[in-house]
């Protein structure tokens, strides 16, 4: 169950904002491993991203994201590797989905204050206990062969 701030955050992006557009990523290292984030705000393990900001490029809220939550500074121009619905969250989502391959970010120091619970560099065909279906689906879909889907997560 989200939390009172996540359910707070959720009215207000859906009052403020007619569509929500984020990002998030795939970054590879030097295994093949991915990094992955748990929040201290919601439950599970989640590619690092978050929501593009008003005027924002897509791309420049991937670099702003990624040096928050996993002090990771992209050197190289990453991969669109899809487009996805995210309505099962909020009515009218969508996530942009980056490949950041090993060799095109360098590591510096994170940003972010209190936002980061945990994280951790996981095999993508070993996920973690507790990572969210919609990340799941896309280490299938990236890592397994899986037919690419348009919703983030499976309907339900």
């Amino acid at each position: 169950m989200p939390s009172l701030r996540t359910l707070a955050f959720q009215a207000w992006f859906r009052i403020s904002r007619p569509m929500t557009l984020g990002v998030r990523a795939a970054v590879e290292n030097a295994d093949g491993h991915v990094f992955m984030v748990r929040h201290t705000y919601i439950n599970g393990w989640f590619m690092p991203g978050g929501g593009i900001e008003k005027g924002e490029p897509a791309l420049e809220a991937l670099r702003r994201e990624l040096v928050e939550e996993g002090g990771i500074r992209i050197t190289g121009e990453p991969k669109v590797f899809g487009f996805y619905s995210n309505h099962h969250n909020f009515r009218n989502d969508h996530v942009v989905l980056y490949h950041v391959p090993w060799g095109s970010w360098e590591q510096v120091a994170a940003t972010s204050q209190g936002e980061i619970a945990e994280t951790a560099w996981v095999d993508p065909h070993a996920p973690p206990d507790g990572i969210t279906a919609g990340n799941l689906r896309r280490l299938e879909e990236l890592y397994r062969g899986a037919p690419v889907s348009p919703w983030w997560a499976p309907k339900t």
